[in-house]
């Protein structure tokens, strides 16, 4: 049984507030990527929510809009930072650059936003600095306590920054990896960060590069959880607005390419790097600087839907048996998008204990342990995680010894066998 949500009155801006009329895509409709059900709520209602992105013409944030309020979706959440090697070795290198480059130490402290189960906090606190996490949801905080890492469960907004402030724990570097795009209330958030950073002190925020987004037809990181996707353009309006510089920004590889920006104090004398430039224009030469930039990603989603549909179909026709792996938030916007069920896929596998047993929002396909691709030797896997395709092969690769073949589904689909 599902229910269809269905939005009231027109949407605006969640920075600027201008009226939101231009679509820059539309993916149906689709339950919360991370509300996964167990065996007993298999006969309950599921909620749908439109999944459609604008792009606002006054500020060129790209957005969702608000069906679900944060402590509906993040009190609880299934999302387990540890469980990705690669992920884990992404924070211990930041870990070591940020102590290095921002002469952190056993006076300074490091505070991390939406910290999850501690898997950065514990490379600053291995090396001496204090740390304090930031986490809203409870059953995740829990893990981080358990290792040692002092962790505040609450949402982070101008309330906490306020009593953190007035406690005196004002951090030297504040940290927020995947968080930003979660952020219902962008304004609160940002102004948070101004109010409790120290004078002198540095704000690293890692986020999804939008630009990557399109240039790859990343279409599948687009789920409710995500409330806002960031150019460099529209994160710098942002920030600026609440008195706060970026200095420098990085591009990265993870999560199909991201951005890591660095932001001080309007009045920080710190010198802007040439990178920050640079990527402006980049950015402006791609035209997201201006709405009719922004055109043109909807046909290109639509075309890999058709052509995975396609493989599928042909693949079944042909008898192959089909599983997956990763139970991942984008998969599952993937799976609902392209109306995907265990007519197709017969199971996705999942390292994660906290999924396992469980079924796919939307789809219902079982989440099981890796090792059910041993007991039932699938002809293809599908990686519905696949920017860690790479990681994911190669932990994997056993598959191939009676034959099978791995299948990425984007930016376009791809059999590597």
């Amino acid at each position: 049984m599902s229910q269809t949500v269905q939005p009231t009155g027109e949407p605006h801006c969640r920075f600027c507030g201008e009226t939101l009329q231009r679509t820059f895509v539309d993916l149906g409709v689709s339950p919360l990527a991370n509300s996964y059900i167990s065996h007993a709520d298999l006969g309950s209602e599921e909620r749908f929510y439109p999944l459609r992105a604008f792009v606002c013409d006054g500020c060129l944030l790209v957005q969702l809009e608000e069906y679900e309020s944060p402590h509906g979706i993040f009190t609880e959440y299934a999302y387990f930072s540890s469980y990705s090697s690669s992920w884990l070795a992404h924070a211990q290198r930041f870990a070591r650059m940020a102590i290095d480059r921002f002469e952190l130490g056993s006076e300074t402290l490091v505070l991390e936003l939406a910290s999850n189960d501690g898997y950065l906090l514990q490379s600053f606190k291995e090396q001496g600095t204090q740390v304090l996490g930031v986490e809203p949801a409870r059953n995740v905080a829990e893990a981080a306590l358990e290792k040692g890492i002092q962790t505040i469960v609450e949402f982070f907004g101008q309330p906490l920054a306020e009593r953190l402030a007035a406690r005196g724990q004002r951090p030297d570097l504040l940290v927020g990896n995947n968080v930003l795009a979660h952020v219902p209330d962008l304004n609160d958030f940002v102004a948070g960060m101004k109010h409790v950073l120290k004078p002198g002190g540095t704000i690293s925020m890692e986020f999804p590069h939008l630009l990557r987004l399109i240039a790859e037809n990343q279409f599948d990181t687009i789920y409710h959880e995500h409330f806002s996707y960031f150019s460099l353009h529209s994160v710098e309006r942002v920030f600026t607005a609440h008195g706060l510089r970026l200095f420098d920004v990085e591009e990265l590889p993870t999560h199909g390419g991201s951005l890591r920006i660095f932001a001080c104090h309007e009045s920080d004398p710190r010198a802007t790097t040439e990178r920050v430039e640079n990527l402006r224009r980049v950015e402006t030469e791609a035209g997201l600087d201006r709405p009719d930039g922004y055109g043109g990603f909807q046909e290109r989603v639509r075309s890999t839907k058709r052509r995975l549909l396609r493989f599928l179909i042909d693949a079944k026709e042909e008898g192959k048996s089909i599983a997956a792996y990763a139970a991942a938030a984008k998969g599952n916007t993937l799976l609902n998008y392209c109306g995907i069920r265990q007519d197709f896929i017969d199971y996705v596998v999942d390292v994660s204990p906290h999924k396992q047993g469980k079924f796919l929002p939307g789809s219902r396909i079982p989440i099981v342990p890796p090792e059910r691709l041993e007991e039932t030797k699938p002809d293809y896997v599908l990686i519905l995680a696949w920017n860690l395709r790479q990681e994911i092969m190669e932990s994997m690769k056993h598959v191939r010894s009676w034959g099978a073949s791995f299948v990425v589904p984007i930016p376009e689909v791809k059999v590597d066998s």
